[in-house]
């Protein structure tokens, strides 16, 4: 009896490690060798080379998640890798969630990979296998549809990122949403909400339009931007439909991954003090493999959640950074003003900061007066950049004042005035004057002043933000009493300093 009993356990314990231990499939790349090389150490170079494009990480948190293109490295490498070096390599992180819209197939809800490991050309990349079935086993909505994930690109091209960018180990989930509904996006919002916390990151592929041409492409994409840094589900939504219904030519979408973005934000939008920031646009009409007449667009973007009291980014220029600034404004000043082109820029020595976007303001003085002044907020283009475009914008579109004359360059002094971001306050308590730059916007009108407007005036704070509100924003001296405001600082410099 002894001999049968032990034989039973015996047959109970191996049939249950046949049933409790399922064969590992892991995912074969498909994308390799389609949207990037399948070569190892070709792969290697080129992520290299993206990275050292990319512009450098802001200080401070980093993000709980990330919005990053999907498309061929060679069109949209440089933007996504601007995306991944916003997060920490050393940080180590207990999942990193990768959602996508399905390209390939429709199916109910979402599909989370169950069955094994990610491969590409840069070794393997582990599923949190554990809580992927959890996942499946507790939510109907999610299903284990390995085929969901076999011939799709878009959570794939991630992970080289990934695997180049990050020092320490990482588990990803992956996941595919092959229902794109709002409907379906607010349940899985519900079902990953209690995961988006500093202990993992989220990472949502998407690109933006599809074949309209460069110029449709830029003013499109840039409005769904806004709108998705407005960190509002519906504010996205409306502006989706607006685009659709503008009928812009060759357009078929503003964002083909719409479903993973508004995810993100029913989950975003419920939390405390996130920020959104928008890293690095370009079309593959800036590639040289692309061509402007039909085009895909590309954003990169961060989700943070700021830290209690003051967060705003410390900036930096060195002195020669500075006189490069300076020097590259007056230049392309004179180049415009003969010729009517601005000159183009070898970017290949610039440094990181010269390449990190940034808002900025260029003023032009003559004999101590002003004679133009025109700034950009969003941190959308590289600062050299942006400082060519803002001396040109102040030279000529300033409606103040007539257009610069060539004639003129020599009495002009030019400074410059780099931002940090927008800060929304709730309380003029929170504005300190001199300090800070105030934004006023209420709907579509808005106006604001730089911080050294306080110095050079004199004023009160309620002096400086009634002339805001009334001379530069149209609302009336006290229309900055129901409007939104906003705080920035500026690193300030000109010519003629030390």
């Amino acid at each position: 009896m002894q001999a049968n009993y032990f034989n039973i356990g015996v047959l109970v314990f191996i049939c249950a490690s046949v049933f409790s231990h399922q064969p590992i499939t892991n995912r074969k790349p498909y994308a390799a060798g389609r949207f990037y090389t399948n070569k190892p150490e070709e792969l290697k170079a080129h992520l290299e080379q993206l990275f050292s494009k990319s512009g450098s990480p802001k200080q401070g948190n980093t993000p709980l998640a990330i919005l990053v293109p999907h498309a061929g490295y060679v069109y949209s490498g440089e933007v996504a890798a601007s995306a991944f070096n916003q997060v920490d390599p050393n940080r180590k992180f207990e999942r990193i969630f990768i959602i996508g819209s399905s390209h390939t197939t429709s199916f109910r809800g979402a599909s989370v990979y169950c069955d094994g490991h990610f491969e590409t050309p840069l070794g393997t990349v582990k599923v949190d296998l554990e809580l992927a079935k959890k996942l499946v086993r507790e939510n109907e909505f999610l299903s284990d549809n390995p085929d969901a994930h076999q011939f799709e690109h878009s959570l794939e091209v991630q992970l080289p990122f990934l695997q180049h960018h990050m020092h320490t180990d990482f588990k990803i989930v992956p996941v595919i949403i092959g229902s794109s509904t709002i409907e379906t996006s607010q349940k899985l919002a519900k079902i990953f909400q209690p995961y988006l916390n500093e202990k993992n990151l989220f990472i949502i592929s998407s690109d933006f339009s599809h074949y309209p041409d460069y110029k449709d492409a830029c003013a499109a994409d840039l409005a769904t931007a806004e709108a998705i840094k407005t960190n509002k589900a519906s504010n996205l939504t409306t502006v989706l439909e607006a685009n659709k219904k503008r009928n812009i030519p060759g357009l078929a979408t503003s964002l083909c991954g719409w479903s993973s973005v508004l995810t993100l934000l029913y989950m975003t939008e419920q939390m405390e003090e996130i920020s959104v920031d928008l890293i690095q646009y370009k079309n593959s009409g800036d590639s040289p493999y692309g061509d402007k007449q039909r085009v895909v667009g590309y954003w990169a973007a961060t989700f943070t959640k700021s830290k209690s009291g003051d967060q705003r980014n410390e900036f930096s220029l060195k002195s020669d950074e500075k006189k490069f600034l300076l020097k590259l404004a007056r230049e392309t000043l004179s180049e415009y003003l003969r010729k009517g082109k601005v000159p183009e820029v070898n970017t290949s020595g610039l440094s990181a900061t010269l390449k990190t976007p940034c808002g900025a303001f260029v003023t032009l003085n003559k004999n101590n007066h002003l004679r133009g002044c025109i700034g950009h907020f969003e941190p959308n283009l590289p600062l050299w950049k942006i400082v060519q475009q803002m001396a040109v914008a102040a030279a000529t579109l300033d409606s103040r004042f007539n257009k610069l004359e060539l004639s003129e360059l020599g009495d002009i002094e030019i400074e410059i005035s780099v931002l940090t971001p927008l800060k929304r306050i709730k309380s003029v308590e929170e504005f300190i004057l001199g300090k800070d730059g105030i934004y006023i916007k209420k709907g579509s009108l808005s106006g604001t002043f730089l911080p050294q407007v306080a110095t050079q005036t004199g004023w009160s704070k309620e002096d400086f933000l009634g002339h805001c509100a009334r001379d530069k924003a149209g609302l009336g001296w006290d229309g900055w009493k129901a409007a939104d405001l906003f705080t920035y600082q500026a690193l300030v410099f000109g010519e003629g300093e030390e």
